[in-house]
Parts: structure tokens; C-alpha cells; sequence
């Protein structure tokens, strides 16, 4: 029944708290107002919603989320640290081509997110194919290492999480 009604809850519930927050006051006419849009925008774009990502290991998302967030502050750093401290011509910028093996278009889209969301990274171009993405590192003195830790820092766990 609730599925009917809400048939995206997230983005249902998403919804009421950014209409909430626009109109900036707790009334009646606008909790009902929210109310209404989390049930009407969910159902007119329902055709343009593919079928949802299934989630194997949902708790090990949570997880994944901790190492991503670990691998950015340290990232930071080593990227200040490259940017303050090494002359210019020590710094070894590289294109990596790194291979995939996860099928579902959200585990892929969630890698090349994470992997531009980590500081000194970013996912240049997917394969047509899918089955490759085009990394730039700012410094890689070893674009196979760089290669091989987004393959078993990332890849491997997305694997788990993703059906």
C-alpha cells in the first residue's frame, strides 16, 4: 500500500523537506502542500525512472562511504603536500586506463564518482563499452599501483554491494 502512495520513497521524503525548507515556516498549508508534491512528482516521473540498483550487502555501503571518506581527508593532504612542497618538474601527471568488471550502470557511475571525488583523481571518460574508465591522476610515479588500489580499494567492494 505504501509503495503505491510513495512509490520512491527517498526521493518522496526528499522532496517534502526541500519544499519545507523553500517555503522557510511549519504551517498546515505547507506540510500539506509538501505532502502533495512527495506524491505527485514521484508518479509523473515514474517513466523515467529505470528499475532501482540491487543492493546485495546494504550495510556494507556504510562501509564503503567510512573508506571513501578516510581516502579523501588523506587524499587532501597528499594533494596540499604535492601542490605546496614538490617543485613542478618532480610532479608526474599520467592518464590511467583502468579495466572494470561491475555490470550495473549505478556501481560504475558510483566508482567514476568516487574515484573524481577523491582529491589528485578524476574519471576523465567511461568506455563505450563500459568496461574501462579513463582516470587522470595528478601524480602517479606508478600508474599501475594507482590502477590496481581503485581495482581492490573500490571496484572489489562495489562488487559486494552491487548485484
Amino acid at each position: 500500500m505504501i509503495r503505491k502512495i510513495f512509490p520512491h520513497p527517498f526521493l518522496s521524503v526528499t522532496l517534502g523537506i526541500l519544499w519545507m525548507l523553500l517555503v522557510n515556516r511549519l504551517a498546515l498549508g505547507s506540510l500539506v502542500m509538501a505532502t502533495i508534491l512527495a506524491i505527485i512528482i514521484p508518479h509523473a516521473s515514474a517513466a523515467y525512472w529505470r528499475a532501482r540498483p540491487r543492493l546485495i550487502r546494504p550495510l556494507a555501503l556504510l562501509g564503503y562511504i567510512g573508506i571513501v571518506l578516510y581516502d579523501v581527508i588523506l587524499s587532501s593532504f597528499a594533494v596540499a603536500k604535492i601542490i605546496l612542497v614538490m617543485p613542478s618538474a618532480q610532479i608526474k601527471s599520467a592518464f590511467i586506463t583502468v579495466p572494470i568488471d561491475l555490470s550495473s550502470p549505478e556501481a560504475i557511475t558510483v566508482l567514476a564518482g568516487t574515484i573524481t571525488m577523491t582529491p589528485g583523481t578524476l574519471t576523465v571518460d567511461i568506455a563505450a563499452d563500459r568496461r574501462s574508465l579513463l582516470v587522470h591522476s595528478l601524480h602517479a610515479p606508478d600508474p599501475e599501483a594507482i590502477r590496481d588500489q581503485i581495482k581492490s580499494r573500490y571496484e572489489a567492494r562495489l562488487k559486494r554491494i552491487f548485484a
